[in-house]
């Protein structure tokens, strides 16, 4: 996982500003390589993962020990669907190479903008999407229905995040690789 998604996710962080002071979630953070690029980039803030997996939670935290001894990381076992922190946390939340699998989309993404500051960021970034032009993506649309993925086009990732309630959103394509990048903010609140 850490390998083989760095380029991904280094095109997909790069479309977004991340500034140092941020506390950010990663949701799904499998090997832990994304939740040690966003703590280089935060120097002055802190960094959680969040997996499913117990044995992705031992990975990333194998991957992230320095960071953790210096108490700029810390990672939790939970899923998505009831994420094991208080309301209005991060500034940024990503999840790379995930949604995909999440069990109830709609609702995930509102229980993430739950744990998003007002004005806060969530970012979506995958290598395979529905209409990709990509070998893998073709290979995992003939499959989405036997393996329980919901891959999703453009126009349907920017309806999503609108309908859970985000606002700014934007969806750009890396066409000529079948990457997507999906981006939307938490309204801020009103005075």
């Amino acid at each position: 996982m850490n390998a083989s998604h760095s380029k991904l996710t280094d095109w997909g962080l790069a479309q977004i500003s991340i500034e140092k002071h941020h506390t950010i979630l990663d949701v799904g953070c499998g090997g832990g390589r994304t939740v040690s690029k966003l703590a280089a980039i935060a120097t002055q803030g802190k960094v959680y993962g969040v997996d499913y997996s117990d044995e992705s939670v031992a990975a990333t935290k194998r991957t992230n020990a320095r960071w953790m001894d210096f108490g700029r990381v810390e990672i939790r076992q939970g899923s998505v669907s009831q994420l094991p922190f208080p309301d209005a946390m991060f500034d940024v939340v990503t999840a790379v190479e995930t949604h995909f699998w999440w069990p109830n989309l709609p609702g995930d993404l509102r229980e993430v903008l739950r744990v998003m500051k007002p004005g806060g960021t969530l970012v979506l970034i995958a290598e395979i999407y529905k209409g990709a032009n990509t070998v893998a993506a073709k290979l995992a649309e003939k499959c989405a229905s036997r393996s329980g993925m919901a891959l999703l086009s453009v126009d349907e990732h920017r309806e999503l995040f609108t309908n859970a309630g985000y606002s700014e959103v934007q969806v750009i394509e890396e066409r000529k690789k079948g990457w997507i990048f999906a981006v939307g903010r938490k309204l801020k609140a009103r005075p």
